[in-house]
């Protein structure tokens, strides 16, 4: 049986600018783009948060919940240090440390450095050797696999440790709602929903034939974390193939003007990740998905690297434009479709260079 921590920084890049600008302590504080820019919430404090404000959340509407919101532009090259400071330290423990981005890992602690029986005491020191050597805080979940000790970080934030026994597992799952879930998003949730799945004991009357027919190969992955199961290994060696970024809408987008808007939002957050991995990539592609489910996909490849600096919007923008003149839209300015989810990929990553930006090809 595995031991699995999932650790997981509180607000991590406004817990960084809080820590080295003492002006920001206590006070509502996001990184991100401000409203003149047209930018958006790349992460909150929790004072913040208090307000409603939350990642991804276009930066007007922030102002308008919190008029004393305070901004600050995003200092990715320092997360980017601090992150180094804290797998220093996991790889103090164990060698099996698998990161998800700047700000969280899994580790495998069955076996250890330091020969410790109790998963739940690495934890403790962890989040102490973090405290100590950056000044901030870490929440960790500690469990059987990485989904229950993904669930369990994110119990009791900030400074949170949540321990998940294996007897402790189907009652917890069972008792989760379906949006708190790791892996579902809202437009899942939804059709989860729709189909009186509210809960993970409602999941788990599910037959895994069923949720494959409804929902893809990812039903097996839903069966399985029902129950509690989670066999994927922690992975020191995952390579990422692509960032993405993408939002589900509720209500439909039935206007172009909206889409575009809409739009705007991904692409700040795809430029968001792109600054976090200090990655850039030579395709970018635009996926659009209809209210009957319909999907497609427009990509277009540059000869040299795009990232976080590029008119990413721009580009985007013209392949939205391109498709839905493609379309012959029945009004002038709608979708022949109304419009549930957008997102934008940039994949053939690299790791960050000089920005060149001369454009190959237009693929379907």
């Amino acid at each position: 049986m595995r031991k699995i921590l999932h650790i997981d920084m509180d607000a991590f890049y406004a817990s960084v600018e809080q820590r080295d600008f003492p002006q920001y302590r206590g006070k509502p504080l996001v990184v991100g783009g401000r409203p003149e820019q047209r930018g958006a919430v790349a992460a909150a404090s929790y004072e913040a948060r208090q307000y409603g404000i939350h990642s991804a959340m276009p930066a007007r509407l922030a102002v308008q919940r919190c008029p004393a919101l305070i901004f600050a532009r995003p200092r990715f090259e320092v997360y980017k240090q601090v992150s180094g400071q804290i797998r220093q330290i996991f790889h103090r423990y164990t060698d099996l440390v698998e990161p998800l981005s700047l700000d969280e890992a899994y580790l495998d602690v069955t076996v250890n450095a330091l020969a410790e029986p109790s998963a739940l005491v690495l934890a403790r020191q962890i989040k102490t050797d973090i405290l100590a050597a950056t000044q901030l805080t870490a929440s960790a979940g500690v469990s059987i696999n990485k989904f229950l000790a993904k669930m369990a970080s994110g119990q009791n934030k900030p400074d949170g440790l949540t321990l998940i026994l294996p007897e402790q597992a189907e009652a917890f799952v069972a008792a989760l709602p379906i949006e708190k879930f790791h892996g579902i998003g809202q437009v899942t949730a939804r059709k989860m929903h729709g189909l009186g799945i509210a809960t993970g004991a409602d999941l788990r009357q599910w037959a895994e034939a069923d949720l494959v027919q409804h929902f893809g190969k990812v039903g097996r992955f839903y069966y399985r974390v029902a129950r509690g199961k989670d066999d994927r290994p922690v992975n020191p060696n995952r390579i990422r193939k692509s960032i993405g970024a993408e939002q589900s809408f509720s209500p439909d987008l039935t206007t172009l003007a909206a889409m575009g808007e809409a739009l705007e939002q991904v692409a700040n957050d795809l430029s968001r990740r792109l600054g976090e991995q200090q990655r850039r990539g030579h395709t970018l592609t635009l996926k659009v998905k209809y209210a009957n489910y319909r999907q497609i996909t427009r990509s277009r490849t540059f000869v040299a690297a795009i990232g976080a600096d590029s008119p990413l919007l721009s580009w985007a923008q013209d392949m939205l434009l391109a498709h839905c003149d493609s379309q012959a839209p029945a009004q002038k300015g709608h979708p022949r479709q109304p419009v549930r989810l957008l997102g934008l990929t940039i994949s053939n990553l690299e790791p960050v260079g000089e920005p060149d930006y001369v454009q190959l090809s237009l693929e379907v």
